[in-house]
């Protein structure tokens, strides 16, 4: 599987408020790790099994990680480093990682840790048509009663499958989820022992 990381702080780069809210109010941050049955309130978890097995593993007790935001789309639109799959077809996914304690989460090397690790790992993985990108980039985190938010970080988790239609491209991200959704936790069991042996 093709994979990388980069880091994106300048002022034009995203940034991400935790907890957030669309101006609507229609969809906003759930605390996933804290109250799980808000899972079915996530509409990308619901139209997409795959996409609600990973934000219900990744928020778990297993992990180290939480999730901020997420979407899940399919195109036809390929790009010209696309073309190396050779298919007219991509199904795509973002999920917004966050550590779950605070300590990491002001941490840049620790986020590039996670990035650095899991691209390096996720290389290693048997070929499949598929690529991931781990993007670093600002988060304020908003703790009441605090004064104002802590500036910190977060990874954007990017994934692509590649397939000759729709369905045969999300057959192939979906099977790349389970890989990077077996890879956080391995990470995670990795990141807590090394923690204890300090």
């Amino acid at each position: 599987m093709q994979a990388d990381s980069t880091v994106e702080l300048d002022a034009q780069s995203d940034r991400l408020e935790v907890p957030w809210s669309a101006a609507d109010g229609k969809v906003r941050y759930y605390d996933l790790r804290r109250q799980p049955e808000l899972l079915l309130n996530i509409e990308e978890a619901r139209r997409h099994r795959e996409l609600g097995e990973f934000l219900a593993a990744v928020n778990s007790q297993a992990s180290i990680l939480e999730t901020a935001k997420c979407d899940a789309w399919a195109s036809n639109e390929i790009s010209e480093e696309e073309r190396i799959y050779g298919t007219p077809w991509k199904f795509g996914s973002y999920v917004d990682l966050i550590f779950g304690e605070d300590g990491p989460r002001v941490s840049l090397e620790r986020h590039q840790e996670l990035a650095d690790d899991a691209s390096r790992l996720l290389r290693r993985a048997p070929e499949i048509p598929a690529a991931a990108e781990f993007v670093i980039r600002r988060c304020f985190y908003h703790r009441p009663p605090g004064p104002g938010p802590r500036e910190g970080f977060y990874v954007t988790f990017y994934l692509y499958g590649y397939g000759d239609d729709r369905q045969d491209a999300q057959r192939r991200w979906g099977i790349a989820l389970k890989v990077v959704e077996n890879l956080l936790l391995q990470l995670s069991a990795t990141y807590r022992q090394a923690a204890r042996e300090v």
